[in-house]
């Protein structure tokens, strides 16, 4: 039972508004039906009680009247069989109900059927039914009795002279006949069915509408929650007509908007100074290395300078070839910086994204660089420039991975897949340990004894740059597969 309440409460509001108006109309139908079923049960016993007590009067009443209008015999319970002997049966035929005459102990004196009352009741009645009838109001006791024959009822009443003195027992058994009233009820709840089948109908299409009116509100607000995040600006939810309390939810939302925006610069700020703060501490960093071997070789040089020296114009080329090789360094440093710190310019042209790896790969002089395309064409609109940074940076990467591994194998793969175009590269290196894979897009970020770790990070930009994703799978000494998607158009 609990399963069944938790599956219930999976499902969406609107679902569960659709589902409980149903149940309530299918209750509802239910219970009137039920309810009508007892109603027609209860009218049809009551008519029968009614029925019965009407007979039995008259049949009293006829009874008495013979009674009286007999002079032969005196009105004592000994003489009511010769009494009634003629007649019993023909006021039996009058009302069509059969009638036994008892006397005062129960003993059966006369009936207008004697092989029925053989057949379905006993021929003397019981002292406790004597018992009951004297006890009973007005002394009438009716009493239920069902038989292979159908539903009686066995009515008793006390037969009295003119003094209203009882000198015996009628007792009239009445076959309850409840084929007219179920026939009725049959054709009553045939009806009210077809009438339950156009209202459940009606009541599926109202709770449709209704509970897609009531959760309108609810979808449209759950899909501006949704797209609700940080890194992007988020619109205010309005509203015409809805709920209060749908009110209050999109006051509450639009609240949180306000200070989300207003966190949301506040953390761009912070984090853009610190970033640019930590970027400056690694270039003044990658900066002092090339120079303290300059200041060391100038002042080496003021040292041991000597004018009259043969060799020194040697020495004055050796010393000039140290302080280029250190400026270069040098300038290698600014335009790295350079080209990380300026946002990518695309200059998109109709590229056959295959060649153009291919010539990218045909840089690098390592023969275990292998090179898997789909197909020979697949085209795309993309900057020749950026799309060769991207191959480089990822293949400098992978040899990197793989210095002092044996069997080393760089594998390459373009293929085209849902209107997007993939380049996989994948190597058997040594893989990236587990702490650094949330670092490894990070500026300043490096794993190389050399360079400033700004070549993934530019990567990155320039593959978001085009709304496209760049991400990676690794195991530690099993090599890791770096994944670019980018759109074709």
């Amino acid at each position: 039972m609990q399963k069944k309440i938790m599956n219930y409460n999976k499902f969406s509001l609107r679902t569960r508004i659709f589902i409980a108006m149903i149940i309530l109309v299918v209750i509802a139908s239910v219970l009137i039906a039920a309810i009508t079923i007892y109603q027609f049960k209860e009218q049809a016993e009551d008519y029968h009680n009614k029925r019965l007590e009407r007979k039995e009067e008259a049949i009293k009443s006829a009874i008495t009247y013979e009674l009286e209008r007999d002079t032969i015999y005196a009105i004592e319970t000994k003489f009511l069989p010769k009494i009634l002997d003629k007649k019993l049966n023909e006021i039996s035929d009058i009302h069509n109900l059969d009638i036994n005459i008892y006397d005062l102990e129960g003993k059966l004196l006369r009936s207008s059927h004697v092989s029925f009352i053989n057949d379905t009741i006993n021929v003397n009645l019981s002292s406790k039914v004597i018992n009951k009838i004297a006890k009973a109001p007005n002394h009438r006791l009716v009493q239920p009795n069902n038989s292979q024959e159908g539903k009686f009822k066995f009515s008793y009443t006390y037969l009295t002279d003119s003094k209203f003195k009882p000198i015996g027992i009628i007792g009239v058994p009445y076959l309850q006949d409840n084929t007219f009233q179920d026939e009725e009820l049959k054709e009553f709840l045939i009806r009210l069915s077809l009438v339950y089948l156009l209202i459940l109908a009606i009541g599926i299409l109202i709770a449709y509408f209704l509970s897609k009116y009531i959760t309108k509100s609810l979808e449209y607000v759950t899909e501006k929650m949704g797209q609700t995040a940080l890194d992007k600006t988020n619109k205010k939810i309005i509203l015409k007509d809805a709920s209060q309390e749908i009110n209050n939810l999109v006051n509450s939302y639009n609240s949180m908007i306000d200070q989300i925006e207003d966190s949301a610069v506040k953390l761009a700020q912070i984090e853009r100074k610190s970033a640019w703060r930590e970027m400056a501490k690694q270039v003044a960093h990658e900066i002092k290395n090339p120079l303290t071997p300059m200041r060391l070789t100038v002042q080496s040089f003021e040292y041991k300078f000597d004018p009259t020296d043969p060799e020194i114009k040697q020495k004055l080329h050796e010393y000039s070839e140290s302080l280029i090789q250190q400026i270069d360094t040098m300038s290698s440093i600014a335009s790295a910086f350079s080209n990380f710190a300026e946002m990518p310019n695309q200059k998109k042209e109709d590229l056959n994204v295959v060649d153009e790896v291919k010539k990218d790969l045909d840089i690098f002089q390592e023969s275990y660089i292998n090179y898997y395309p789909e197909k020979e064409k697949i085209m795309a609109r993309l900057d020749k420039i950026q799309l060769t940074r991207v191959v480089t940076n990822l293949i400098t990467n992978a040899i990197h991975a793989l210095s002092n591994k044996e069997n080393s194998r760089i594998d390459v793969r373009v293929f085209e897949k849902n209107k997007q175009v993939i380049i996989e590269v994948e190597d058997n290196g040594s893989g990236i340990l587990e702490e650094d894979e949330s670092k490894i897009f990070e500026p300043k970020f490096t794993t190389k004894s050399s360079g400033m770790g700004l070549g993934l990070p530019m990567v990155k930009n320039i593959i978001e740059a085009y709304n496209g994703t760049i991400n990676f799978i690794t195991k530690l000494n099993k090599g890791t597969i770096f994944t670019v998607t980018l759109p074709v158009k």
